[in-house]
């Protein structure tokens, strides 16, 4: 069974920086894609940020362009989401998501975080 687990929310005020932390534990072969979603308090999930197995990133949502970064580490099996000059706006609760290679052949699962809330007060 694999897990993922998210750590580094928290409350901060406008304009304050959090890292967030992802880590695929379990046995796998290997971690593939990784992203990070976001679920606002308007129920509203969108994806904020993914990259790949060689960390080539691959995507960030346009409002979080230029304010956020993310980052893996292959070895320890982890993403990170450094979120920079945060915004109300930005207040939810984030989720991590991974694409796991459970065995040299396959099969590929797609898995989930439990999330960790973020909180920017104005």
């Amino acid at each position: 069974q694999v897990q993922l687990v998210e750590s580094g929310g928290g409350l901060v005020q406008a304009g304050g920086s959090l890292t967030l932390s992802c880590v695929a534990s379990g046995t796998f072969y290997s971690v593939n894609t990784m992203g990070w979603y976001r679920r606002t308090p308007g129920n509203q999930r969108e994806l904020v940020a993914q990259i790949t197995s060689a960390g080539t990133t691959h995507y960030y949502v346009d409002s979080a362009r230029g304010r956020f970064t993310i980052s893996r580490d292959n070895t320890k099996n982890t993403s990170y989401l450094q979120l920079n000059s945060l915004k109300p706006e930005d207040t939810a609760v984030y989720y991590c998501n991974a694409d796991v290679r459970g065995g040299i052949f396959g099969p590929n699962t797609n898995y989930w975080g439990q999330g960790t809330q973020v909180t920017v007060s104005s």
